[in-house]
């Protein structure tokens, strides 16, 4: 069972996220619809990109009704570098320069290692692992004008476990971190932070209808210290303090939010 959503009025309000400028990426849906709501919440002003238009769209409208203002939505396949980079570019000339970049799209559908050939492979790397580096090569120079930022990488606590049927999955989230530190070695000279943020077994409404059935959640139980289901709304506050200035000396790292998984 998992723990009762918090309120706004439980949850960390940072004044240094007001009218800030959030990018997320695959902000419809899951995670990434958690980390769109938490952020328009705390008065930053959020772009998500994602191709899931229905939901992206059903969610802004939500969040309009919840606030009265509603996050910016851009119809995006972060495959295409040239597409991505360009909405960053509009975004950073409509809105302002990104402050914060969360790199949250991704796609974690299972399949057999005999059958993966190369295009296959290619074309998982081209949304697990390459939107991230283009993404922030685009931001980051928004975030050198502007003095500073956060980029927020997503892994995997899949990384850790032996799962099988997701070789290109965890192969493209292992190598998370490692950009993750390069780039923080890169920006950091220029008061961008960039850390990874590894969620645990998050039971979203994906993971539920496609591969999580009860034996599966006990199972998943067992493993956490912590007894109760982890869903996307509890991997938000990281994601509001990474982005903060109060984490300003934080850069590099891979911070987890997995129920201490072991």
């Amino acid at each position: 069972m998992s723990r009762e959503r918090m309120s706004d009025d439980d949850v960390t309000h940072y004044p240094s996220l007001k009218d800030r400028v959030v990018f997320i990426t695959g902000g419809g849906s899951g995670i990434g619809a958690a980390m769109t709501r938490a952020f328009h919440h705390q008065g930053a002003r959020v772009v998500l990109v994602d191709i899931d238009e229905a939901a992206s769209r059903t969610l802004v409208e939500e969040l309009k009704a919840e606030t009265g203002a509603a996050p910016h939505y851009r119809y995006c396949d972060v495959r295409d570098v040239a597409a991505l980079q360009a909405v960053i570019a509009e975004v950073g000339a409509s809105l302002g320069p990104i402050h914060t970049l969360v790199n949250n799209a991704a796609n974690d559908d299972r399949h057999r290692w005999q059958d993966i050939d190369a295009d296959y492979w290619d074309e998982r790397m081209s949304l697990n692992l390459r939107p991230m580096f283009f993404a922030a090569q685009a931001a980051a120079h928004q975030m050198i004008e502007a003095g500073g930022g956060s980029i927020i990488n997503f892994g995997s606590i899949s990384v850790q476990m032996a799962i099988g049927s997701l070789s290109s999955y965890i192969t493209a989230k292992a190598a998370v971190h490692g950009l993750t530190r390069s780039l923080a070695r890169d920006l950091g000279v220029h008061g961008i932070r960039v850390n990874t943020l590894v969620p645990g077994s998050i039971l979203t409404e994906r993971q539920l209808e496609k591969w999580i059935g009860p034996d599966d959640e006990a199972s998943i139980q067992q493993h956490q210290c912590l007894k109760f289901r982890l869903e996307a709304h509890h991997v938000a506050p990281l994601a509001l303090f990474l982005a903060s200035a109060d984490s300003r000396a934080i850069s590099g790292q891979e911070l987890a939010v997995d129920g201490g998984w072991g």
